[in-house]
Order: structure tokens, then C-alpha cells, then sequence
């Protein structure tokens, strides 16, 4: 098994790709090793020490590291970890994603449309690139033109997050949909 690894936007990640299917239908953020219960994949990256955050992609596992931690000396046991895993033939998570995520969407049910038309457009447009950077968007909740976006895997804590969300997709969203004023991250 060969997995290569990518660096991202965010200097404390590391995209790893594993060359098979990871989670194909959706995408799940572990910040912590107790959160991380329903994925024996996540659970035995969180035993490398300095582990920080993992986050699991549709073909790839993004590493977030402590700020102290150097690459150099993690990557080696990350790689270990990943191949050990892949190669015992354990499942990479024992309950849903969607089970393991537990949030909601919040908005007016009057604004349904608008809603359906501005996760299109994230699914569409913004999804697959923030994931070539090693992340993922998801919508939370549209409240009175502002849009509710949670940012996952290396977009977490990006210092070009902010410039992503305001200049990228804000101004995106706005040309799309009018009725969009703002995009917040939660």
C-alpha cells in the first residue's frame, strides 16, 4: 500500500491519501481522541502523540498536529498508523457520520428554497475545492441573508480561512443568490 501525502493552506495539517475509498458518501471532524469513539481509523491516529485533530475525507484523512509538533517526526507514525489500519480490514467508522456529527441546520422553513439553492451551490462549487486543500464546508443555517457555514479538516483554523469564506464563497453566494448578505463561520 502506498499513501501520498499533501501539504495544505494550514501549516498544522497534513493531507493524507490512502489510495482507496476513505468515506465515500460524507465527511466526518474528530477534535479529540473522545470524540473519536466511532472511528477505529481516527482512534489509532489519536494515538500518535501530538495528534491534535483528524478529519476524514471521501479519499483522504487530514491530520491536524499540535503547533510544537514537527512533521519530520510525525508523519512516519501517521503513515504506520493508516497503513496498520487499512491492512487489518477494520471498517473506518462504526456508525454513521451523520450520527457522529449530531448538528442540525437551522433555518425558517419560509426560506426553504433559498436554502436548497445555496447548499447546491456549496456542494458544487465550493465542496470538491475545499477538499483538494484537505477540508470541508457544511452548512448549518441560513438567518436573514447570513449564511452558517462549520469548516472542517485543514480549513479549521486556516490563516487563509477568513479570506476564503469573506472574498471566495461570500461574494460567490452573493452573486448567486441576492438575498445572501453575509457568510459567518460556526
Amino acid at each position: 500500500m502506498f499513501i501520498q501525502t499533501e501539504t495544505t493552506p494550514n501549516p498544522a495539517t497534513l493531507k493524507f491519501l490512502p489510495g482507496r475509498d476513505v468515506l465515500p458518501e460524507a465527511s466526518v471532524n474528530f477534535i479529540a481522541a473522545a470524540d473519536a469513539e466511532a472511528s477505529p481509523l481516527a482512534s489509532r491516529l489519536f494515538t500518535v502523540p501530538g495528534v491534535e485533530g483528524v478529519f476524514l475525507g471521501a479519499d483522504f484523512v487530514t491530520v491536524t498536529k499540535a503547533g510544537t509538533r514537527d512533521w519530520t517526526e510525525l508523519k512516519p507514525a501517521l503513515l504506520g498508523a493508516i497503513m496498520e489500519h487499512f491492512m487489518t480490514g477494520l471498517p473506518v467508522m462504526t456508525s454513521s457520520p451523520a450520527a457522529v456529527d449530531g448538528a442540525d441546520e437551522q433555518y425558517d422553513p419560509a426560506d426553504r428554497e433559498l436554502v436548497l439553492q445555496i447548499k447546491e451551490l456549496i456542494d458544487t462549487r465550493v465542496r470538491p475545492a475545499v477538499a483538494q486543500d484537505g477540508g470541508d464546508i457544511v452548512f448549518r443555517g441560513f438567518d436573514r441573508g447570513v449564511v452558517l457555514l462549520h469548516m472542517q479538516g485543514s480549513c479549521a483554523g486556516c490563516p487563509s480561512s477568513t479570506a476564503t469564506l469573506r472574498y471566495g464563497i461570500e461574494n460567490m453566494l452573493k452573486h448567486y443568490v441576492p438575498e445572501v448578505t453575509e457568510v459567518r463561520a460556526v
